[in-house]
């Protein structure tokens, strides 16, 4: 059976540059069965959805549902309710979590100064506090957005979880079907594309570190797509590994062609050349979609500026 995976693999198609963007993360936990569009499609109450998806319009905030890996039991009710947050910019990198028995009480946060990284209207709306566990891994799982995310995401989310993986969770939705099963990692905000057990393994432990494995990695959310290749690319060239050392912060042009600052916390700066090309051979977006190009971020030339450049 061909799937819009099993046709980017096979066409090799390159992963940097495709996560989805969002400086901050807000996860509610949904057990039962999710539609398409999960925050009106599924026990959540479908007009909470919709006030929730108004509320975080335009903020920076995106929200997602979550679940325990495994048997989906078709609860309506769940009595306590796993929230997270997670601000994703480097230099104000935080995850806290809460409970809750009503997730109306989402609707009491300030999303605008949620999206701008400040975590206190969380902390005293919701009793959040420093999330003190493992980093967390969400794989795409949502089949109704694409069959690739439950034909290839929901094992790997039993796999990790069986495994004694602490942290899993499946998630609603992560954009690019076609490079499942993707993962995204929180607190830093890293995507990555046709994940496997040992290679989340070992971005998890890298995560604990305050390290990004680059190997597989579609891009931090904290960027949009140019910047989220810019930034690999700088990482790849420069040995630079470490979760926070990295910003985006300048990118000019507009599509197809931008060129990206990309600075260090030691003070060095790389200028990075960006062009958008079109996949070919044309290939589906997604399973059941039509062939079409999609959009790829090409890293066409990084220079690091010199000292007397800074200067001048």
């Amino acid at each position: 059976m061909s799937t819009c995976s099993t046709v980017s693999r096979e066409l090799d198609e390159p992963v940097a540059g495709t996560a989805a963007t969002a400086r901050t993360w807000l996860l509610l936990e949904q057990p039962g069965p999710w539609g398409a569009k999960a925050l009106t499609s599924s026990h959540l109450d479908p007009a909470l959805g919709r006030a929730l998806e108004a509320a975080t319009r335009d903020t920076g905030v995106r929200i997602a549902l979550i679940r325990r890996p495994g048997r989906h039991a078709d609860c309506h009710m769940p009595a306590v309710r796993q929230v997270y947050a997670a601000h994703t910019a480097p230099g104000n990198v935080w995850l806290h979590s809460a409970t809750t028995t009503d997730p109306e009480r989402l609707l009491g946060l300030d999303f605008a100064a949620l999206g701008r990284g400040e975590h206190t209207g969380f902390d005293s709306v919701l009793g959040g506090r420093p999330h003190e566990g493992d980093p967390l891994a969400l794989v795409c799982t949502n089949g109704k957005r694409d069959r690739c995310c439950a034909l290839l995401g929901r094992p790997l989310a039993a796999e990790l979880a069986t495994s004694g993986v602490e942290g899993v969770w499946e998630v609603t939705h992560l954009g690019g079907h076609r490079f499942s099963p993707t993962v995204l990692v929180l607190p830093y905000g890293y995507a990555y594309g046709r994940a496997q057990a040992h290679a989340v393994k070992e971005v998890l432990h890298a995560a604990h570190e305050g390290r990004i494995v680059v190997d597989g990695c579609r891009g931090s959310s904290a960027w949009e797509r140019p910047g989220q290749a810019a930034e690999l690319a700088v990482r790849e060239a420069a040995g630079e590994y470490a979760a926070e050392a990295l910003t985006v912060v300048r990118t000019d042009g507009a599509a197809p062609r931008w060129e990206v600052t990309v600075t260090h916390a030691d003070g060095r700066r790389w200028v990075v050349e960006v062009a958008q090309g079109a996949s070919l051979p044309p290939r589906p977006e997604s399973c059941g979609s039509v062939l079409g190009s999609p959009a790829r971020m090409d890293v066409v030339a990084l220079h690091e500026l010199t000292m007397a450049a800074l200067a001048g």
